[in-house]
């Protein structure tokens, strides 16, 4: 049985169904978060509109594995339905950013952490139980500044186990080579984490709509390493929202590899800085 089979109780459905005593539990747990006033880790999630998420998503934040003290932050984003309404009942520390916008929402999160250690999560993803620890056993090492992983996608009526096991071979091995000579392209920001410290002198970029998390990677090159971690153990699990757009799996995979195709040449030059036609940023699809 998957890891994340239990979440799924929470996870992608109206929140009234999720059952009290999971909820309960989730409230208790979080409380001994709560409790810890000098985290060595910050916790970071942030929501817009995720009352069908958002619990699976905690769930698995507070079933993590860990031997120091954590801090659990949710920032929701301008949120309209129920969203706000569960971190109340599982009694979460979050705090409400009205500027849309992942940039704005990351920002407040870091801006309210406290850890020294800053680990980015999306309410609509599922955390394996060794994911914060291990992202913390590689930051302590010297010199690193930064980590991000991989992510897989759960299947549904519409996207087959199949279909994805090959979309996402293709994928992480593209992520893989890309990350050789131009690493922060190569980060997401549901998966990456960094030293708080040094992600408060960068900052986020809130000018523009997306490739904040990539932004923040290329800041913080300056600093120190990007370390790209392959292990299994901070592979987190993530909804379709994004593929859905692009028609089924085949169009996606066709799509994303007329993309590759394009930017074949990013694999093998290196770029300190990105622009578009508006500002001095990141230009990254929107993808995963």
């Amino acid at each position: 049985m998957a890891w994340y089979s239990k979440y799924l109780n929470a996870f992608e459905r109206p929140y009234q169904e999720v059952q009290k005593e999971i909820k309960q539990e989730i409230a208790d747990k979080m409380c001994c978060f709560r409790q810890n006033t000098a985290p060595l880790c910050s916790v970071v999630a942030i929501a817009h509109n995720e009352e069908k998420r958002i619990l699976g998503c905690l769930w698995s934040l507070v079933d993590n594995i860990c031997d120091f003290p954590v801090e659990i932050i949710v920032v929701s984003n301008n949120s309209t339905d129920a969203t706000e309404q569960l971190l109340d009942e599982v009694g979460v520390l979050w705090y409400s950013e009205e500027q849309k916008g992942p940039g704005f929402a990351r920002q407040c999160g870091l801006n309210h952490a406290r850890g020294k250690y800053h680990i980015c999560i999306d309410s609509d993803t599922l955390y394996p139980p060794y994911y914060v620890a291990t992202h913390v056993k590689y930051l302590e090492r010297p010199n690193i500044v930064c980590t991000y992983g991989l992510w897989s996608f759960l299947p549904d009526s519409r996207h087959s186990k199949s279909g994805f096991f090959f979309y996402e071979l293709l994928r992480d091995c593209y992520l893989s080579l890309q990350n050789i000579n131009r690493p922060e392209l190569s980060v997401r920001g549901m998966v990456l984490a960094f030293h708080t410290d040094l992600g408060k002198k960068v900052g986020y970029k809130t000018n523009i709509i997306r490739g904040e998390d990539g932004m923040m990677a290329l800041g913080l090159k300056q600093y120190g390493k990007l370390r790209f971690l392959k292990n299994r153990r901070v592979r987190a699990v993530t909804c379709t929202g994004t593929l859905d757009g692009g028609g089924n799996l085949m169009k996606n995979i066709w799509s994303r590899f007329k993309g590759g195709i394009k930017s074949v040449g990013l694999l093998f030059t290196t770029q300190s800085e990105y622009e578009d036609r508006d500002h001095n940023v990141i230009k990254k699809e929107d993808e995963r």
